[in-house]
């Protein structure tokens, strides 16, 4: 799937196939996190893997104030735990299959959010 490009000074999403996201300068393989100006492959390939410990190192890159989670093709959700211990990091997050989280991201970066993407 391709999305269209938002500005060269940010990681917008260009495509999205089988395991590889192409941002504006680099191609990435999932599992990924993205934000605006940070992206890097990360070994978080579950969402039971997502907490606290795995996410801060990643969203002390950038001012995140809203993750969105990219699922794969079929939405997942956190657990209430999960969603209350990345709260408390001051970070709120959203669930859905990977194609809406890229479009959802791209949007929110182009309307100057601090947002980030974890595509699983």
């Amino acid at each position: 799937m391709e999305f269209n490009q938002q500005d060269n000074n940010q990681n917008s999403i260009i495509s999205i196939e089988n395991s590889l996201v192409q941002l504006n300068n680099i191609q990435l393989k999932t599992p990924c996190f993205i934000s605006k100006s940070f992206s890097t492959e990360v070994e978080i390939t579950n969402i039971a893997d997502i907490n606290k410990a795995a996410l801060f190192p990643l969203t002390s890159q950038d001012d995140v104030d809203i993750l969105i989670i990219g699922t794969g093709k079929l939405p997942r959700f956190l657990t209430g735990k999960q969603q209350v211990d990345i709260q408390q990091m001051g970070v709120n997050t959203e669930s859905m299959n990977s194609e809406s989280a890229c479009r959802s991201f791209n949007l929110l970066l182009s309307d100057v959010r601090n947002v980030a993407l974890l595509l699983l």
